[in-house]
């Protein structure tokens, strides 16, 4: 992820829509590439309309929608305070112009969060005005010319030098470049704190004062006087005197789950409730402070590393909850480092994250999950940024030698393809956009051109009308999940074995379908891009199945104990 922090900070539903947070490579883009000014205009249309709407919906001022919505949200990180402060600022033009029946791009227009380059087209979600552009902007700037707020600078100023945010974004910004825990006392990449890169993302530390303790290691003396793998399992049978670690454990195979991948295998998830107006209540944004410490990701309910219970219903579990099912030795032994933004020519920058000893740890199963940003990015013309077959070999060989030399031996990789992205289009181009929904007028198409032109799209090629673009974007996808494909059927290294797995998309939605849904619910409907949580699980099923299938070594045997362990030590210590 990439500033602007003053955009992703100033007001809570700023974060919204900022899709610089998604699948797209622009997180580790050079500044000469960042287009703050598109995400700065994108917020803006995205919190005017919510306003609008809700004043719609609830038959009030725009004033008192205002005030609803900063009601609605929690004081945590100061959001509730930071929105008031905004309107404070904006509100009374905001007023103006919602009055007079502007719309959200032509307030975000006159209040100058979204501007027009000179030989640039006019970037706008809605309809436009019936009358001339030119005509409406004018009249619409001469209602607000005196105001006081069109003096605040909309892309230098940062809202993070203000004295009682500063703190806060240092957490965020540290935790993001370095994607290791900001809490970590004894420095050994585990946390006793889930958000900011912590046990969400990879296993709880047990003891976050010696850092020879932590999940995933072998046991240290079998784990007679303390717990040093941090899987619940210690002390001595006073029956027989063995140590449980040892009479549960030694032989059973234990291994620990790691991603390596991009926004989707984090699970970037923008609750549809934020920006819709007719479900938006007190409740709405319980969840929204965790989600911004977390980049706007769940890894928590992903379906790699997943430990939680699905909140969508669905029965099938994360590869780790499986793994923890069959052998109990697991407990807490995963790793999510992923990235928002990550593709296979950027993740040289964020892997030292992963969390492996060579002598002290167990093996593990490294999935290798970088499905959109080497195809994907948000530039005018997006072909001349794809990766090209040659580059993913090259770093992709380099990701593997760096494995090799920091991985226990007999542990596992699975490189997994790219999907067929034009599923996105099929599927959603005519259906209503939730900013759309109340008054049948944004589709996705609209959303996606708005996106396009802004230059803020996740995935320009795939989430295009231009069908030719998108079925190349479609043929290099194809390229580079063979480019993997021979990379795992052709090297060889010594401490891990290589498999490739197809992204099985067409075959989960054909069992999404069998079960009464639509494709269309697949994909999160915010930003109308990424896989949801629904269609990771069936994903992971897919991908489990086809493991247990053809190489059922990687997972390990069942252990026989588990029975045991749960009776001596419960749920291990929870997550």
């Amino acid at each position: 992820m990439k500033s602007p922090w003053n955009i992703l900070l100033v007001t809570p539903l700023f974060l919204l829509l900022p899709l610089r947070t998604s699948a797209s490579p622009a997180s580790d883009d050079s500044p000469s590439t960042r287009n703050p000014n598109g995400h700065t205009c994108l917020a803006c249309v995205a919190v005017v309309s919510v306003i609008e709407q809700l004043a719609q919906v609830h038959n009030s001022t725009v004033e008192t929608s205002m005030e609803r919505l900063c009601s609605y949200l929690p004081e945590k990180l100061f959001l509730k305070t930071t929105c008031y402060l905004v309107i404070e600022m904006f509100g009374p033009d905001i007023i103006k112009l919602l009055s007079t029946d502007m719309n959200a791009d032509v307030v975000c227009h006159t209040l100058k969060f979204c501007k027009q380059d000179p030989g640039q087209p006019l970037c706008h979600l809605y309809p436009l005005p019936k009358e001339a552009w030119k005509f409406t902007l004018e009249k619409a700037r001469q209602i607000v010319k005196k105001s006081p707020a069109l003096k605040y600078s909309r892309s230098s100023a940062d809202i993070c030098s203000l004295p009682f945010l500063a703190k806060i974004c240092q957490k965020i910004k540290l935790a993001i470049k370095n994607s290791v825990p900001f809490k970590d006392v004894d420095s050994d990449k585990y946390s006793v704190f889930p958000t900011l890169r912590g046990y969400h993302w990879r296993g709880r530390d047990c003891n976050d004062s010696n850092k020879m303790a932590y999940p995933g290691r072998r046991p240290d003396n079998w784990d007679v006087h303390e717990d040093s793998n941090c899987n619940g399992i210690w002390g001595v049978d006073p029956k027989d005197g063995i140590p449980y670690e040892k009479k549960f454990c030694e032989g059973s195979q234990p291994r620990g789950i790691i991603l390596l991948g991009d926004s989707a295998g984090a699970h970037f998830h923008i609750s549809p409730e934020w920006i819709t107006a007719s479900q938006m209540s007190l409740k709405s944004f319980i969840n929204l402070p965790t989600a911004l410490t977390n980049e706007l990701n769940w890894p928590q309910i992903s379906g790699a590393t997943g430990f939680l219970d699905s909140i969508s219903g669905i029965k099938e579990k994360s590869i780790y909850l499986r793994l923890r099912k069959r052998n109990h030795c697991n407990h807490r032994d995963y790793q999510n480092i992923s990235r928002n933004g990550a593709s296979s020519q950027n993740l040289d920058r964020f892997i030292e994250s992963l969390s492996r000893d060579p002598l002290l740890d167990h093996p593990a199963i490294i999935i290798y999950a970088m499905i959109g940003n080497d195809v994907c990015n948000g530039k005018a013309d997006p072909v001349p940024e794809m990766t090209t077959p040659k580059k993913l070999y090259s770093s992709v060989m380099k990701t593997l030698k760096y494995l090799n030399s920091h991985l226990p031996n007999g542990s596992h990789v699975i490189l997994y393809g790219l999907p067929n992205g034009t599923f996105l289009w099929d599927n959603l181009h005519n259906r209503y956009y939730p900013l759309g929904q109340l008054n049948k007028d944004v589709t996705y198409a609209h959303f996606y051109s708005f996106l396009n032109c802004l230059q803020v799209s996740p995935c320009h090629s795939w989430m295009s009308s231009n069908k030719t673009l998108r079925n190349l974007t479609s043929e290099r996808a194809k390229q580079l999940s063979n480019t993997l494909k021979n990379i795992a059927t052709s090297q060889k290294f010594t401490n891990f074995d290589l498999f490739y797995a197809d992204f099985d998309f067409q075959e989960v939605t054909e069992e999404w379908q069998k079960r009464g849904g639509e494709p269309w619910q697949l994909i999160e409907p915010v930003d109308g891009f990424h896989p949801n949580e629904v269609a990771l699980l069936l994903l992971a099923d897919r991908l489990w199945k086809k493991v247990e299938l053809h190489w059922p070594q990687v997972l390990g045997k069942e252990n026989p104990f588990n029975p045991q362990i749960e009776q001596v030590f419960g749920d291990q210590g929870g997550h």
